[in-house]
């Protein structure tokens, strides 16, 4: 059936929505294609719902491919199963928490495990029914506390999650390569690049862990790859960790004064000027030991105090942090942190002070203290006194301080060496598009998942987790199929094959577009014709190249000598086309 415009529920924009930040949110809005509700919450009109089932089409024939089979979750469930798994808690502020009528605690779920956990455990008891893949494609909720770039940080989203059971790891291995090859084919026929990169399994849990991620300049993510074929999530990345130093002969560590030397840069300045080293090297940032101090938020909320150590050339990296104390959240410290710890100096901050800090007890601040991979045992360092206007020369790891623990905490610099050895890594930004995890038996085993084996044996199942962002590819794809004119869809994401315009006020034109339209219906053509009256020419093109199908027909004045012309909306050449020909170049076209 012909969509008309002249009644379809559809409103386009001229300008754009005050609050968007990228190309995608300010386009899909103005297009009619979705509607704010509140900070990360979209209604979905009907163009949208279009390309959304088209991208969904896709996603389901390719889960088939892969031997899924799709189910489907509510979203509003029991406290119970997610208490269980420990997710309640570990999820923290993210959680859509809420109490029924009665008082039972439910949330809106953010992921489903527990929930296809139960399903499986419910209905399956032998090995014999296994392996099993099943999937579900739905909305999650998540309580972001900064939702941003439209629907690529909602609080609100469609995702597909996939799951498979299997009774062994071999099993496990086979079904998690099916789904990344789903996936592969999936975002290949969207027409989306990605890179797949190793990852954190973060509050998921479970062993093998990859990402693909989008690269985009918009995307939030950084992750790091290098010529000879790594490629990870800056989470995952793991240092390489330089080999111990002698400590026998080094010398002495020595207080000196420095005044004014709050930042690394004039801590190097001073140490050059006042301390040069006597092997006539200048001193670098790299020979500092920065000591930065985060708050810890637990999951019980509680909160605690740490400091970090590593090279003072290098930043801290909040998020490689978090992996390392997970499930705690993670914040740098503010002033009222240090207001109520005198012992920390700010700017003078370090793991030893000549009021003497002994070995192996707690730090010379009484803070936990932490340090970059890169602080080996003999390693020598400039570094804080804890004394206003003061720092400590040749502090020797493993002899004048100690530590609590070795975390990934720094910043990934270009250049860096892959942990695989294949060279140096190079960064990018990305957006996640999708994740892949062996989930193992964490869930299995806590929610009491087994089967029976070969040999009657009760073994508990293992699993993997596989998410597609719908909502997230789709914000994508109008990022890369979008000009500053509107979005221009490939056709097997667009919301319909042709864009049929009538233009001008002769009603021989429109009977002509009328007949046509008929025509193109009636062999198989999804069509959009904008049949409003007393609209201008110079408004429908605007709505055409707004709404952005791939291919948009005018019917004008050139109908009285026979004509039309066929627009291609991303190259934007128009060619005229004879309206006797016109349902047989489409269908040439079309394949």
């Amino acid at each position: 059936m012909v969509t008309r415009l002249s009644n379809y529920f559809l409103r386009t924009l001229r300008e754009d929505p005050a609050d968007a930040e990228v190309q995608s949110h300010r386009l899909l809005v103005r297009a009619g294609y979705i509607r704010r509700q509140a900070p990360g919450i979209f209604a979905w009109l009907p163009l949208g719902l279009r390309v959304k089932a088209k991208i969904e089409q896709i996603v389901r024939e390719e889960m088939a491919a892969a031997g899924a089979h799709e189910v489907h979750f509510p979203a509003l469930l029991p406290r119970e199963p997610y208490e269980i798994s420990g997710r309640w808690e570990e999820y923290g502020e993210n959680l859509f928490r809420l109490k029924d009528r009665k008082g039972s605690d439910m949330l809106l779920a953010p992921t489903h495990e527990e929930a296809f956990t139960l399903l499986v455990k419910d209905l399956y008891n032998s090995y014999k029914d296994l392996p099993l893949s099943i999937y579900q494609i739905q909305d999650k909720y998540r309580d972001e506390a900064r939702p941003r770039a439209g629907l690529l940080r909602g609080r609100e989203f469609t995702m597909k999650d996939a799951y498979s059971f299997d009774h062994t790891d071999a099993g496990l291995d086979a079904s998690y390569q099916l789904q990344r090859d789903a996936y592969q084919r999936i975002f290949t026929r969207l027409g989306l690049e990605y890179v797949i990169v190793k990852a954190d399994a973060g509050a998921m849990g479970g062993s093998r862990s990859e990402e693909f991620l989008h690269p985009t300049v918009i995307g939030e993510d950084t992750f790091v790859r290098s010529d000879g074929g790594y490629a990870a999530n800056v989470e995952a990345y793991t240092t390489e960790v330089p080999a111990a130093i002698a400590i026998e002969g080094q010398p002495a560590a020595e207080v000196f004064d420095t005044p004014e030397s709050e930042t690394i840069e004039k801590l190097v300045a001073a140490a050059n000027a006042q301390h040069p080293r006597a092997d006539g090297r200048e001193w670098t940032a790299a020979d500092t030991l920065k000591n930065v101090v985060l708050a810890l938020t637990h999951i019980d909320g509680s909160r605690e105090l740490i400091v970090v150590g590593l090279p003072g050339n290098r930043e801290v990296d909040l998020k490689r942090v978090e992996v390392a104390v997970a499930p705690a959240e993670v914040d740098a410290a503010g002033e009222g942190d240090f207001a109520k710890n005198p012992g920390l100096v700010k700017g003078y901050i370090g793991p030893w002070s000549p009021e003497g800090a002994v070995l192996g007890e707690e730090s010379a601040t009484k803070i936990r203290y932490f340090v970059d991979p890169r602080v080996v045992e003999g390693s020598s360092w400039i570094t804080g006194a804890n004394v206003d206007g003061k720092h400590v020369f040749g502090l020797v790891s493993g002899r004048d301080f100690s530590h609590d623990g070795v975390i990934e905490c720094a910043q990934v610099l270009a250049g860096d060496p892959a942990p695989d050895g294949s060279g140096p890594v190079e960064l990018a930004r990305g957006v996640e598009i999708g994740h892949i995890f062996q989930l193992g038996r964490k869930y299995a085993d806590v929610l009491g998942l087994k089967v029976l084996d070969e040999n009657g044996k009760l073994v508990t199942v293992t699993m993997g987790s596989y998410g597609i962002g719908i909502t997230r590819a789709l914000a994508l794809l109008a990022e890369k199929n979008s000009d500053e004119k509107g979005l221009s869809w490939t056709p097997n994401i667009a919301p319909f094959d042709l864009h049929v315009i009538a233009t001008g006020k002769d009603a021989a034109v429109f009977e002509a577009a009328e007949a046509a339209v008929a025509g193109l219906d009636a062999a198989g053509f999804d069509v959009l014709f904008d049949d409003r009256p007393k609209v201008s020419p110079g408004v429908k093109f605007g709505d055409a190249e707004l709404i952005g199908l791939p291919t948009i027909v005018i019917f004008g004045r050139g109908v009285a000598e026979g004509e039309v012309e066929l627009w291609d909306r991303k190259s934007g050449e128009r060619t005229p086309t004879k309206i006797e020909d016109l349902l047989s170049v489409l269908k040439a076209a079309r394949g």
